[in-house]
Formats: structure tokens, sequence, C-alpha cells
């Protein structure tokens, strides 16, 4: 084979490799929708669509590029199994900022019970309620106002693609930290087993090792490292070369089970712009909670010099130079 065309098989490799690892950031909501010049991909992206009538953020001055400027992505699992699709709870909250000076990613967790004032409902309660009253523009809006930084792109994904995209790549591997029990989200509601330790995960195993957090002493902080463990154990898995066989069913879960405001173009222009992404450029990031009752309700209530820090920090990697921050309102509206 002569030089010439194993660079050009090599090339073809690591586009795929990019592509893949850009769509499995998508399904487990970091990103978007990448590079594969196929149609079924074209397709699947459109079907994927849906920009909620915001041309950018109300906190942007101007619209910003994906590929040109720093930006941030809301990731919502979508809790949709009772409502059928229809406003279910956000079951994860996970905002990822991307800087393409440095090329790395933050990710933040934030807890689905944090206690916050609900985006146009001019009351607080717990941020997953949002997406209940008003879908992914009201989360988007109170997510904002939560960490005080523009939301310049989403992704949704279902249990089901969460499932389904781990199926389809063969399994997770994760480090268990302690044994325990959890209920699987389907209908046999079998108690799924975990020993502490290294375990290869299948799609339904995976989510409800993400989902725990009753038998967790360390309650969501605890679930919020263990999420993004399998969004790590994901990108690791995307970014090996046995993925790339896996292509045209990753894209069929992108058409029927995701839906976000990154357009086909601006996926293609990330691509390029982050090809030489790894797992070693995610910082994780945590919004540090303690728990307290309210009428009987269990909420966690924000750490003020947390947030505020938390806050400097995305601000920070986003270049955003305006600092509006208001912690005090958590612990002071409250009376925590």
């Amino acid at each position: 084979m002569s030089k010439r065309l194993v660079r050009r098989k090599r090339k073809k490799v690591r586009r795929l490799r990019v592509f893949l690892f850009v769509v499995l950031l998508l399904l487990i909501g970091v990103v978007g929708i990448g590079g594969y010049l196929a149609v079924q991909t074209m397709q699947a992206a459109s079907e994927s669509y849906d920009d909620l009538g915001r041309e950018k953020s109300d906190l942007r001055e101007e619209a910003v590029s994906i590929s040109n400027d720093p930006v941030s992505v809301l990731l919502m699992g979508i809790e949709d199994y009772q409502s059928e699709g229809d406003h279910g709870r956000t079951d994860t909250l996970m905002v990822a900022t991307f800087n393409p000076d440095d090329e790395n990613l933050k990710l933040v967790s934030i807890p689905r019970d944090t206690l916050v004032e609900i985006a146009g409902r001019g009351h607080e309660d717990k941020i997953n309620h949002a997406h209940a009253y008003g879908g992914k523009k009201m989360t988007i809006e109170t997510v904002e106002n939560f960490l005080d930084i523009p939301i310049d792109y989403y992704a949704t994904v279902n249990f089901d693609a969460f499932k389904n995209i781990i199926d389809i790549l063969g399994g997770v591997t994760v480090d268990v930290p302690f044994n325990f029990e959890q209920n699987s989200d389907d209908r046999k509601a079998e108690k799924l087993q975990f020993y502490e330790g290294e375990m290869e995960l299948d799609g339904r195993h995976a989510l409800a090792y993400a989902r725990m957090r009753m038998s967790d002493p360390r309650g969501d902080i605890g679930r919020n490292e263990r999420q993004q463990e399998v969004i790590e154990a994901i990108i690791d898995k995307t970014l090996s070369l046995g993925t790339i066989s896996k292509v045209d069913d990753l894209v069929q879960e992108v058409g029927n089970n995701v839906e976000t405001n990154l357009r086909v173009s601006e996926g293609l222009a990330f691509v390029k712009k982050y090809s030489n992404f790894r797992t070693s450029n995610i910082e994780k990031l945590n919004v540090e909670t303690y728990p307290t009752r309210i009428n009987g309700v269990s909420y966690q209530i924000p750490e003020e010099e947390s947030l505020h820090e938390l806050r400097a920090e995305l601000k920070d990697h986003l270049e955003i130079t305006s600092f509006t921050d208001s912690t005090e309102s958590y612990e002071q509206v409250s009376g925590y």
C-alpha cells in the first residue's frame, strides 16, 4: 500500500472517530452532531434540530459561533416515561463550556433537587421541575439565571437513547465505589446489583448506575460524579477504532431520540476545531449544596461561596467580563 493511501486511510479513520465522539457527546447531552458526510447522517441531524425560536441567549449581545467563540451547552436528560415525552422532569442537568483557545471542556452537574427561582414563574422550586412547567425553553432560562451565564446550545436525550447508545457500543466500564442495588427504569422494576470495583455495564445497568442516589452517602454529589464517570467511559469507547462499524446505528439514535439547536454546519465546524479533543481535556465541576427540608419537602441549597466561585470560573472560561452575581439570594430568600 502506498504512503499516500495509508495517509488517506488514517485521515478517514480519524474523521470518523471525531464524528463518533461528537455524536456521542450529543446523545449524552454535552454537544451536538458531527461530521460524517453521509445522506443518512444529514437526515438524522435535520430531524433532531429545534432552535426553540431563540436566535441567541438573551444574555448575549451578539450571537456566537461554536467553532470560533467560547460557548456553553446544556444537557437535559428527560424523565419522560410517565408523561410520554410531554414536559417530563429533567432527571439530569449538565452544563458544558468550551473554549477554542485551550480546547478544554468544563463539565458542571446540577443536582436535580437544587432550590432555584423558576424562570417566568416568580417562585422557587426544584430545578428539575422547570421542564415540567415550561419545557426546554423554561429550563434553559432557569439554568441561565442560576449560573448567571448564557446557554448557547442545548441537547435533550431520553432514557431509551442513553441505554441504546451504550448497548450499540457494547457496554462501558466503570469503577463502582461500593456495593449497592438499584431498580431498573423499565416495567420489570428489577433490582440490579452493583459490586465494588471495576464492572462492565450494558445500557440498562449504566442508566441505573448513573441515576442511583438513595444508597449513596454523598447523595447528589456521588450521583453527579457517577454520571460524569459514565460520560467519560462513553467518550473513551467512542474514540476506539472498533466503534467505526457502528456509525449507522449511532446516527439513527440521533434522529430518533435527540433534540438540539446545533445545526449540521456548526457541527462540522466544531469537528474541525476540536479534532484533537480527548477525555484529558475535561474538567469536572459540581454545584456544592447542602440538604434541607421546607414544608416537609427535601431540597438542596447551593453553598453561597462555592456558587459564586463556580459562576466566576464559568464566566472566565466563556470570556464574559460582565458580572451580575447575586448568590446571596438563595440563603436569604429561602431563610436557610
